[in-house]
């Protein structure tokens, strides 16, 4: 027997051993096993503040689903651009009772499948094949950014998906620019972040939305599927 076989397997040094305990943590992070009743909770994906996210209150991501489904009609197709927040609340309130894509530049919400579609605001309309023209019966966008660049670009995206019916979500600052380039004007309803935004955020249609409506009567929060 030589030498080598009797010192056994190779062991690896304290600094390979933090190195690789890193990159698994790395992966785990990028990667998350969404698995069980919780995968489409909130904060199941943390935010990255360097990518500008920036994740709805429960009460504020249910509110919008549920005003994507009354828009959309039953059995229809919702595009959450930017917006995983309404996407997961959708899931998890509506499952398979709507179709949903989520477009996403974050390829951490690649873990939901089918449903996520990568997804840059710099390329407007570099989509995948298997996503139609004008597919979709609403389009909810949050861009990441408060610019008009960002949102002149992702404005090309909207109207590439939706069959008409727009709901963005972006900072009151925007609203000038939002009405010339999408025809949408604001909403009374007042969304709410996880954590306090700096800048004073609003959300605008260009349809016949209950967000406009009476702001007394809250939606109730349940958990699981309706």
């Amino acid at each position: 027997m030589s030498d080598s076989e009797e010192e056994g397997p190779p062991q690896l040094s304290s600094y390979a051993l933090a190195a690789l305990q890193e990159f698994y943590a790395e992966q785990q992070q990028h990667h998350p096993d969404l698995r069980g009743d919780d995968k489409y909770n909130i904060g199941i994906i943390e935010e990255n503040w360097q990518l500008s996210q920036f994740w709805y209150s429960p009460e504020t991501a249910l509110r919008l689903a549920e005003d994507a489904v009354a828009a959309a009609g039953e059995g229809g197709r919702i595009a959450c651009v930017s917006a995983p927040s309404v996407y997961q609340k959708l899931r998890e309130r509506h499952r398979d009772a709507v179709s949903v894509c989520i477009f996403e530049y974050d390829r951490r919400f690649a873990a939901y499948g089918e449903d996520f579609v990568y997804y840059d605001y710099k390329n407007p309309v570099d989509l995948p094949e298997r996503i139609a023209t004008h597919s979709f019966d609403i389009v909810v966008a949050d861009p990441p950014y408060l610019s008009e660049e960002c949102l002149r670009k992702m404005s090309e995206t909207i109207k590439l998906l939706t069959r008409g019916k727009i709901l963005l979500c972006t900072g009151a600052v925007m609203e000038e620019a939002a009405a010339k380039l999408l025809g949408v004007k604001m909403c009374k309803f007042i969304p709410e972040h996880t954590r306090t935004l700096g800048n004073e955020f609003r959300c605008f249609v260009n349809y016949d939305s209950g967000l406009d409506r009476d702001l007394s009567v809250q939606l109730p929060v349940q958990e699981g599927p309706k």
